[in-house]
């Protein structure tokens, strides 16, 4: 039986789009942070992170402050630590496949997807999402030979203060079916691990736009991303 929202959505297609422009119109628009988007010396661990805004560190006011930063700062706390960030606004597992021939040539030992805001917005369909995912993992396996995968979770866009009703009951709902689609390539191969967004929606955790991660967010999500490859590399 089709859900509820892939039912009304016809029906509510013209307050969707005018919902959608009006939010276009009036949000803050934060920028990517200025810093350094790539660390070490090419000894210890190395880790990709790869995708969207959130991964570009938007909300927080340098990349130290933001994802990669963080995730690099409390890996590096167990050992040697190289790392290389390639994501930016507006970012699709499409758009990330598009970026992957221009990946320094190196290899690295885990790679961080962050997609799913942006391929919800664009109502991607989940075949054409598991697709893209796939292929994104399987490129990188082949010529960086990465040996684990992580999937972060697709955020619970029913949570952002930002978007108005009901549009943000739409994207919710369409968040949380991609966000199955990474559970369920997770569940069938061993080397990729589906890391559920479960931050606590409290206002200190959103950025200025109501959009995107705090930076006291960005270490919370970091610490939870820094554990699970902790967890990998030990497997």
């Amino acid at each position: 039986m089709a859900s509820a929202d892939l039912v009304l959505r016809p029906l509510l297609a013209p307050i969707l789009l005018a919902q959608g422009l009006w939010v276009r119109r009036t949000a803050q628009q934060l920028p990517e942070p200025p810093g350094a988007r790539s660390g070490g010396t090419g000894e210890g661990l190395r880790v990709l992170i790869l995708g969207d805004s959130s991964a570009a560190g938007v909300g927080a006011k340098t990349q130290s402050n933001g994802l990669s930063g963080q995730l690099s700062q409390a890996l590096a706390a167990q050992g040697p630590i190289t790392w290389h960030l390639e994501a930016e606004i507006g970012a699709t597992t499409k758009t990330s496949l598009a970026k992957l021939d221009a990946l320094p040539n190196m290899p690295f030992d885990v790679a961080l997807l962050v997609h799913g805001v942006n391929d919800t917005t664009r109502f991607t369909t989940k075949a054409r999402f598991k697709a893209r995912q796939q292929e994104v993992i399987d490129r990188l396996r082949a010529r960086h030979g990465v040996r684990h995968v992580i999937l972060s979770g697709a955020p619970p866009m029913h949570h952002f203060p930002l978007l108005p009703q009901p549009l943000r009951w739409v994207l919710g709902c369409h968040a949380q079916r991609l966000d199955g689609v990474l559970a369920d390539l997770a569940s069938t191969d061993s080397d990729i691990t589906h890391l559920a967004l479960d931050l606590p929606y409290e206002p200190r955790f959103v950025a200025s736009d109501g959009f995107h991660p705090s930076e006291d967010a960005y270490v919370v999500w970091a610490d939870m991303i820094a554990d699970t490859i902790r967890g990998q590399i030990k497997s």
